[in-house]
């Protein structure tokens, strides 16, 4: 049995820290539960035996998360369609209608 507590439970506090301004703002906007309504990211690591080795990874688990933000997304440029592409889209409904049409009963 394990009787000595080796769990780490490291908290950074966001608003106080030095990261630049669009990362804290991106870092708190993050709909993550280990972060709280103060601000402060509370992480807990308990893998490893060691204390030491628990402490290394939580700083890990934060620079993950820290890295993760830094990245901006692309941003998505609207497309559009072909005028050619439009017309084939067009023919194919009209076609498919004109089927449907001749379904119908058969007058005399």
């Amino acid at each position: 049995m394990n009787k000595v507590s080796n769990a780490i439970h490291l908290r950074f506090d966001v608003r106080a820290s030095s990261l630049p301004e669009h990362i804290k703002e991106r870092l708190l906007a993050l709909n993550d539960q280990r972060i709280s309504k103060d601000g402060v990211v509370i992480i807990k690591a308990q893998a490893h035996r060691s204390q030491e080795k628990n402490k290394e990874e939580a700083l890990e688990r934060l620079h993950e998360m820290v890295a993760s933000i830094a990245v901006l997304p692309r941003v998505r440029r609207p497309t559009k369609p072909t005028r050619s592409s439009q017309n084939k889209r067009m023919d194919k409904k009209s076609n498919r209608g004109q089927i449907k049409a001749m379904r119908g009963k058969i007058l005399d």
